[in-house]
This record gives C-alpha cells, sequence and structure tokens, in this order.
C-alpha cells in the first residue's frame, strides 16, 4: 500500500540560510550581514545564525567550496583540496605576474594607506607610477581623495579585492611588522619616517 505524500515544513532558519545561500551565489563581491539579512527581509541576528549553518555546511573538507568572512563580508571561495584545478582554469589576479615591485608597493599601500604616488616612490626609492598603474588596473588599489592643497597628489587604499585575494576578513588582520622579522625593521623605519613627515 502507498503512503500519502506529505509536506515537510522546512525549519524557518534552514529556508534563511537557503536564501542567503542563493543570494551569496548570484554576489559579485563579499556581502556584509546587515546586506544579507535586508535582502533576505530578515533580521541581523537571524541572519548571522544562519550563516553559521551554512558556514558549517560548506566547512573546509566537506564540499568544494566554503563559506568565510573576507573583505568585510561573506563569500564563497574553492575548498584548498580544488585551488589547483580552480588556478588552472581562471588567472588569479596575483598570478599574472605580479613583480616584486609590485608586492612592495602592495605591502606601502596596505600597511600606511591612502598614500601617494610620491609617498610611495619614497619609501622604495625609486618612482611607482608604473606600479601603482599596474595595481590599479588589475582591481587591487584604488584613488582615495588627493593630498592638500594646490595640485594635491592622488592617494591610493587596498580595496575589498585585494582583501579578498590575500584572505583578510579585513586590514586589521595583516600581520603586525613586529613579527615578520629582521627584513621587516628597514621597511618599518622608512613607513615610520613618511607617517612622521606627513603628520608634521
Amino acid at each position: 500500500m502507498e503512503r500519502p505524500l506529505r509536506l515537510v515544513t522546512a525549519n524557518p532558519l534552514d529556508q534563511l540560510a537557503r536564501t542567503l545561500e542563493a543570494l551569496l551565489v548570484v554576489a559579485s563581491a563579499p556581502l556584509p550581514v546587515e546586506e544579507l539579512a535586508a535582502a533576505a527581509d530578515d533580521d541581523r541576528e537571524r541572519g548571522e545564525l544562519a550563516l553559521g549553518l551554512l558556514a558549517e555546511r560548506y566547512r573546509e573538507g566537506r564540499s568544494g567550496i566554503v563559506l568565510e568572512a573576507v573583505a568585510g563580508g561573506w563569500a564563497f571561495r574553492a575548498s584548498r583540496d580544488a585551488a589547483e584545478a580552480c588556478g588552472r582554469l581562471f588567472e588569479r589576479p596575483v598570478q599574472r605576474g605580479l613583480s616584486q615591485a609590485a608586492l612592495e608597493t602592495l605591502a606601502i599601500v596596505a600597511y600606511l594607506g591612502p598614500v601617494s604616488r610620491p609617498e610611495i616612490a619614497r619609501i622604495r626609492g625609486v618612482a611607482a607610477d608604473s606600479v601603482v598603474a599596474g595595481l590599479v588596473e588589475r582591481g587591487l588599489i584604488a584613488e582615495s581623495g588627493r593630498e592638500e592643497g594646490i595640485g594635491g597628489a592622488v592617494r591610493y587604499r587596498t580595496t575589498p579585492l585585494f582583501e579578498r585575494v590575500f584572505g583578510l576578513e579585513s586590514l586589521s588582520q595583516l600581520p603586525r611588522l613586529d613579527d615578520v622579522g629582521e627584513e621587516a625593521v628597514q621597511i618599518r623605519e622608512r613607513l615610520e619616517a613618511v607617517a612622521e613627515r606627513r603628520g608634521a
């Protein structure tokens, strides 16, 4: 004898988690909890609980994708197991020949930003125009106003893409220069010298 079909009532939190999952799939950038909750017409607290459910569902090792807090919001990324295959399919910005000069410039902008090209050049000891232009083109840094005065130089800051590429929830997660090692001493001194001049 066949059993009659029964409708299964979904747990409201599970339903919210599915809605947030869909929003994150179609999003082109990490989304903060507030924005996700508003789009789902729900409150922040329940949004955080639903994201916790999703994060557990997509925990590293359980799926080909992982949900993580990054760049001030939430986003999916490929699992570590799938990273090599994904790398073959898509070039990440840091893998398209990012030079030592570009990495040094990124570090300066991340630690000191917003910072201008002349300040970057003073710290590195060489002109920074082409390196800065390349980083802007890749979307890793962006303009962030100008220095005071007539003809003030454009200042640059890192972007959410920078945080996403380097797996940072925010710039506060950057390692402290004191923890990097002996080679950071000279860089730190240069950064501090420029910061002092700027404050003067």
